[in-house]
């Protein structure tokens, strides 16, 4: 059980898995007046950026479950690197399905919905870890405009047009699913150009060192057509924002 290998070489430099800077990320958790003792669940918690500062900066406690071992056991070193390995832990296993054993006051998600096979699934696992009143995170990409054909569908990493909304359509799933949206924190064109361009750093660097590799081939052609791909396409076309919910 764990990601694919690919998926860790593009994000080895990472310590947030989207495209949120940590100024926004920082940003976020002021946003949201977070009490010292809230208590949190963060499902594919990645490398533990977001548990980690918050835990630092607001005094927030939690556990982060994510499925590569990779991510996790950076997670931990930067719970200790930060000091606030008593207040926040890490568990490698299976987002999906994962339900806390007692309520928590705040609950994540955050541009992994596929664990819960999209919006609506990954809203209702993350219910059945919250308290009534609690806040619920979800991160998810959306359309800035829709694309002009197939190709840049596939070009933004999607199978189909229907696979993200336009931003009001995303918002007013929100509202059909039973939730006020009660804050967001929106990627723009700068922050995704710092995740984006990121890989290409780390995948070249990777390439070099190991150019033999079964996955070598892999890691060139994506390096070769990425960057113009992401230009032409993804920066125009893709959005992604982190929606604060509550329920009605």
């Amino acid at each position: 059980m764990d990601l694919p290998r690919i998926f860790t070489i593009r994000e080895s430099s990472h310590r947030i898995h989207n495209p949120l800077t940590p100024a926004k990320l920082a940003a976020l958790g002021q946003a949201l007046h977070l009490a010292p003792g809230t208590r949190a669940l963060d499902l594919a918690s990645g490398s533990g950026e977001m548990l980690c500062t918050w835990a630092r900066d607001h005094g927030i406690s939690g556990t982060g479950v994510d499925i590569s071992t990779v991510f996790t056991s950076q997670a931990r070193a930067r719970a200790t690197e930060l000091g606030v390995d008593g207040q926040v832990d890490f568990l490698h296993a299976d987002a999906s399905g994962y339900v806390a054993d007692d309520p928590v006051d705040l609950v994540a998600c955050v541009g992994a919905t596929w664990i819960g096979d999209g919006v609506a699934g990954t809203a209702q696992l993350l219910r059945r870890s919250l308290r009534p009143g609690g806040l619920m995170l979800i991160g998810e990409p959306y359309w800035r405009r829709t694309p002009p054909d197939q190709e840049a569908v596939e070009a933004c990493h999607a199978t189909g047009e229907s696979d993200f909304k336009l931003l009001p359509e995303l918002i007013e799933q929100f509202g059909d699913l039973g939730y006020d949206v009660v804050e967001m924190m929106l990627a723009d064109q700068d922050s995704w150009d710092r995740y984006r361009a990121a890989q290409w750093l780390n995948l070249r660097r990777w390439l070099d060192r190991n150019p033999d590799d079964e996955l070598a081939a892999e890691v060139r052609a994506e390096l070769t057509t990425e960057p113009a791909r992401y230009a032409r396409y993804g920066r125009e076309y893709l959005g992604w924002g982190v929606f604060a919910l509550m329920s009605r």
